[in-house]
């Protein structure tokens, strides 16, 4: 009775430690099985939330690709459109050459009289319109040659007088023939002296007007001399102090008219039968730099014995200052142009990640469009292939969409 009732215990406990065994199983594979769900779905969420990511990047990439102005932004920025369309590409001759000062507007200024300096008005630098005072100076030579001006001009009245009463009395019979042509060659003689005594003044740089006036003018303004401006333009040069004293062939001042400069352009024999007057040039200071049209002047009929060139002269208008004397610059020449079925101004590239492109203009705004570039000079540029003929693109101000579409990429934190 007994070890029945033991066996049954054993069998009922090895049923329960079963039981549990099985039980424990089942929980941890529900346990692993809901760890990989939670995975997979986080994994899921994760892939979604790049997608979406790229997506908002995608859209946001394209946004980056336009710029949209409105028109007064246009007009302010200067951007100018143009329609794509077929053109003449110049062909240029490449001549080196320097800025030079227009002699014909170049003045070395003398005082004309030895004297010491009192004042000095300008200086280095300064701009002078015509007829400023540039220096003042104190002259005993100037006060000699106007007090032989006033001598000169009362000995010549009194002859006069003298003249007028010897003719009377000659034509009266009060005297003599001989006393009548005295008094005539006197006259002659006060005249000639008188001239003699204004033409040096007139030399000076005196007027008439300032000559009339002159014996009413205190005896202290007799030294004084004043060296004035010829003409407008700027103080290139001094070499005058106070309390110096200077000659009459001194250079005080130089002064140059720089609202229109030379170019000075060298030509290689084998460019001259290319060359003649009137022809179009393009001047640059550098590669990319700003870009002026003038017109061949002068082309030197001898060939320099050392260096082998002529020279070709250009006149530039100069009233902003840009072209400095001494400047080397680099001249092309039109001597001939050919068609092409795409030609747009240089102005009009723009290099965009690394690739040249040009800004067409859209429903939506300007966007930058690749294109292959093909033949080019100074000013113009043959398009291959990436624009279509009629597209309206920006031929200028394309600097400034590039630089608001780099603005835009700075500001969203992306870069392309």
């Amino acid at each position: 009775m007994k070890n029945g009732l033991l066996y049954m215990m054993v069998v009922i406990g090895l049923c329960v430690v079963n039981l549990d065994t099985q039980l424990y199983a089942e929980e941890a594979h529900e346990h692993e099985h809901g760890e990989e769900q939670s995975k997979e779905g986080e994994h899921k969420g994760e892939h979604k939330g790049h997608e979406e990511e790229h997506g908002e990047h995608e859209e946001h990439g394209e946004e980056e690709d336009l710029v949209q102005l409105s028109t007064t932004e246009l007009e302010t920025f200067g951007v100018e459109t143009a329609v794509a369309g077929p053109g003449h590409l110049e062909v240029h001759v490449s001549l080196p050459g320097e800025v030079t000062v227009n002699p014909d507007r170049f003045a070395h200024i003398t005082p004309r009289v030895s004297g010491v300096v009192q004042k000095v008005h300008k200086k280095l630098g300064d701009r002078v319109r015509s007829g400023d005072v540039l220096a003042v100076l104190s002259s005993r030579e100037l006060s000699d040659l106007k007090s032989a001006f006033l001598a000169a001009k009362e000995r010549l009245a009194l002859a006069e007088i003298t003249f007028d009463r010897e003719d009377r009395l000659w034509k009266d019979g009060i005297s003599s023939e001989r006393e009548y042509l005295d008094a005539k060659q006197m006259l002659a003689e006060l005249r000639i002296e008188a001239q003699s005594a204004e033409h040096k003044l007139h030399a000076l740089g005196f007027t008439d007007a300032y000559l009339k006036t002159l014996p009413d003018q205190p005896d202290m303004s007799y030294t004084k001399y004043e060296v004035v401006a010829p003409f407008d333009g700027v103080v290139v040069a001094k070499h005058i102090a106070l309390g110096e004293n200077v000659k009459d062939d001194a250079e005080l001042f130089s002064i140059a008219d720089l609202s229109t400069v030379w170019v000075s352009l060298t030509v290689y024999q084998k460019d001259l039968s290319h060359l003649k007057i009137n022809d179009k040039v393009h001047i640059s200071a550098k590669e990319g730099g700003e870009v002026v049209t003038g017109q061949i002047s002068y082309v030197s009929p001898i060939i320099d014995e050392a260096t082998r060139t002529a020279t070709a002269r250009v006149v530039l208008d100069n009233v902003d200052g840009h072209w400095r004397p001494g400047l080397f610059v680099q001249g092309a020449v039109e001597v001939d142009n050919k068609s092409v079925t795409m030609l747009v101004p240089k102005t009009a590239l723009q290099n965009v990640e690394n690739k040249i492109s040009v800004f067409v203009q859209t429903e939506e705004g300007f966007k930058p469009q690749p294109v292959v570039v093909g033949e080019t000079n100074v000013t113009q540029a043959e398009i291959v292939s990436g624009l279509r003929l009629g597209q309206v693109y920006v031929a200028k101000g394309a600097f400034t969409l590039k630089a608001q579409l780099a603005k835009g990429e700075f500001e969203s934190g992306h870069s392309h």
